[in-house]
C-alpha cells in the first residue's frame, strides 16, 4: 500500500505552527543602576514595581489652605495642558486596540452586481471556436477572512509595545497632573509671600511717615536742620516705589494661576490674605514606596519596555510572513440561481512572503530600534538620578531654610530694639537722624527677608512633595513623630532588577 504524501501547504502550515511560541527580538529586562558610593543603601533592596496608577491624593490639603484647595480643584477640571494629556492617553488606548485587533481574524463581506458586454474581438482561446459578443449579468456574494499567522511574534511585539506606550501615557498624565498642581501651589505661595511682603512694606511706610512727622516737627521748632527731613522723605519715597514693584510681581503670579485653572486672566482675582500657612509634616524616613510612585520614573521605565518591543517588531521583518486568507461565496449570472449549489465557490490556502534583498534596509531598521532602546535606557537612568537629586535637594533645602527662618526672627527682634534705641537717642539729641533711618531700613530688610524665607520654605516643601511623587501614604506615619525627612531615606530608592517585572 502506497502512502500518500501530504500536501505541501499542509507541511508548511505544520512547520509554521511549531514556531508559534517563538518571538523575534529580545525579551524585556530592566537595566541596573549603580548607586553613588557616598550613599549607603539599607538592606534589603527591593525590585521596583511602578505605582504610577496609584492616585496621588490631594497633597495640597496638607497645607491647610482653603483657597489653595479650591484653586487646585478648579485646575484639575479646567487646565488645558491636563486636557491634552488626557487626550493623549485616549489615543494610546485606541492604538492598543488597533494593535490588539491584529491578533484576531479580519472578517469581511463582499458583493457584486454587474451587467457587462464581452468583446467579440477579444483574443481567441480556441482557434476552432470563434468569439462572440455576449451580454450577461454577474451576481456575487462572498465572505472573506484574513489572518496573519504570527509565527515570529511581530504582532505580539506590536501589542506589547502599544501596551507599554499606554502605560507610559497613563504615567505621563499623572506626571502632568502632579506638575500642574505643584506649579499652581508654587505660584500661589509666591503670591501669598508677596502679600506678607506688601504688608511689611505698608507698615514700614506708616512708620516712616510718623518718623517724617517727627523730623518735620523738630525742624519747625529749630531743633534740627532740613537735612533730617529730606533724608526721611527720600527713604519714604523709596519705600513707596517698592509697593508698585511688588504689586506688579503679585499680578504676574495671579495671572499665572488664572491660566493654570483655565480662567481668563482679565477676569480673575485673588484677594490678599495674611493668614499663616502651615508647613506639611513630612514623615521621617520616607519609604521607598513614595519614590516608586514618581510618575516620570514610571513613564521612563515604560518607555524602555515599548522601545524594546519595537526591536522585536523590526527583527520580525527578517522572517517570512504567513497570511491565511480563506474565502467562501456564491457567483452566478442569474439572480435566481445565486444560492444554488453549483454557484458556490471557495478557496483555502496560506500565502508566504520573504524579502531576499533590500540593500540593508531591514538591518538598518533593527539598528535604529536598538539605538532607540539604548536612548530610553539612558533616559531612565537620568530620570532616576534626577529624582534622587531632587529629593536630596528638598531635604537639605528644608533644613537650611528652617534654620535661616528661625534666625530671621531673631534678626527682626534685634532690629526693632535698635530702632527703638535710635529713635529715643535722636529725640534726646544724642545721635543724628541718620541712625534712625539706618535702623528703619534694617528693620524693613529683616522683615522682608523673613517673609521671603517663609515663602521659600513653602516652595521647597512643594518641591519636595513633587520630588517624592505626590502625597504619601505611610503606614508608620500615625505611630511615628513627623519632621524633616532625613537623607538616609534616599538609600531606600529601589534599583531595578534585570530579571523582574517582565
Amino acid at each position: 500500500m502506497k502512502l500518500r504524501r501530504p500536501p505541501a501547504a499542509l507541511v508548511m502550515l505544520t512547520c509554521a505552527l511549531a514556531l508559534t511560541a517563538c518571538a523575534s527580538g529580545p525579551d524585556y529586562v530592566k537595566p541596573t543602576l549603580d548607586m553613588p558610593a557616598a550613599w549607603t543603601p539599607e538592606a534589603p533592596w527591593r525590585s521596583m514595581q511602578p505605582q504610577d496608577e496609584v492616585a496621588r491624593g490631594p497633597w495640597w490639603e496638607r497645607f491647610g489652605d482653603a483657597q489653595l484647595n479650591a484653586l487646585q480643584q478648579q485646575a484639575q477640571a479646567g487646565n488645558q495642558t491636563l486636557a491634552i494629556a488626557t487626550a493623549r492617553l485616549a489615543q494610546a488606548r485606541a492604538q492598543l486596540d488597533v494593535s490588539g485587533a491584529a491578533q484576531a481574524p479580519q472578517v469581511g463581506i463582499s458583493s457584486r452586481a454587474a451587467r457587462a458586454r464581452i468583446s467579440a474581438n477579444r483574443p481567441l482561446t480556441n482557434y476552432n471556436s470563434p468569439n462572440y459578443a455576449t451580454v450577461q449579468n454577474d451576481f456575487a456574494l462572498g465572505l472573506t477572512v484574513s489572518y496573519e499567522l504570527d509565527f515570529f511574534g511581530r504582532v505580539r511585539r506590536s501589542v506589547e509595545a502599544a501596551g507599554a506606550a499606554l502605560q507610559q501615557s497613563a504615567a505621563d498624565l499623572e506626571n502632568t497632573r502632579l506638575l500642574i498642581s505643584a506649579d499652581l501651589a508654587s505660584n500661589y505661595f509666591n503670591l501669598r509671600e508677596l502679600d506678607v511682603e506688601l504688608d511689611v512694606v505698608r507698615r514700614a511706610i506708616e512708620l516712616q511717615r510718623k518718623a517724617l512727622d517727627l523730623a518735620t516737627s523738630r525742624h519747625d521748632l529749630g531743633a534740627t536742620s532740613g537735612l533730617d527731613v529730606a533724608q526721611q522723605q527720600a527713604l519714604l519715597d523709596t519705600t513707596l516705589t517698592q509697593v508698585d514693584l511688588l504689586g506688579r510681581q503679585r499680578a504676574q503670579y495671579e495671572h499665572a494661576i488664572a491660566t493654570l485653572t483655565g480662567t481668563p486672566a482679565p477676569g480673575f482675582a485673588i484677594a490678599p490674605s495674611l493668614a499663616p500657612i502651615a508647613l506639611p509634616p513630612i514623615p521621617l524616613g520616607v519609604p521607598s514606596d513614595v519614590l516608586e510612585r514618581r510618575p516620570d520614573v514610571a513613564s521612563a521605565e515604560r518607555a524602555m519596555a515599548a522601545a524594546n518591543a519595537q526591536i522585536g517588531v523590526a527583527s520580525a521583518a527578517y522572517y517570512p510572513s504567513f497570511m491565511l486568507q480563506p474565502s467562501y461565496g456564491v457567483d452566478s449570472r442569474n439572480w435566481g440561481a445565486l444560492f444554488n449549489a453549483p454557484s458556490v465557490l471557495w478557496s483555502l490556502g496560506v500565502s508566504a512572503s520573504q524579502s531576499l534583498f533590500d540593500a540593508g534596509r531591514l538591518r538598518a531598521g533593527v539598528d535604529f530600534s536598538k539605538a532607540g532602546y539604548q536612548a530610553t535606557v539612558a533616559g531612565y537612568r537620568r530620570t532616576v538620578l534626577t529624582a534622587m537629586q531632587e529629593v536630596e535637594d528638598g531635604i537639605t533645602g528644608i533644613a537650611a531654610l528652617d534654620r535661616a527662618y528661625r534666625q530671621s526672627q531673631s534678626a527682626i527682634a534685634s532690629a526693632r530694639r535698635v530702632l527703638d534705641i535710635a529713635t529715643s537717642r535722636y529725640e534726646g539729641g544724642a545721635t543724628p537722624y541718620l541712625d534712625v533711618i539706618t535702623a528703619q531700613q534694617s528693620l524693613l530688610n529683616s522683615e522682608r527677608q523673613a517673609a521671603q524665607l517663609m515663602g521659600q520654605r513653602l516652595l521647597v516643601s512643594v518641591f519636595l512633595i513633587k520630588a517624592l511623587g505626590g502625597d504619601w501614604q505611610d503606614r508608620r506615619e500615625s505611630a511615628q513623630q513627623v519632621g524633616t525627612a532625613s537623607a538616609p531615606a534616599l538609600a531606600q530608592l529601589p534599583i531595578l532588577s534585570p530579571q523582574e517585572n517582565d
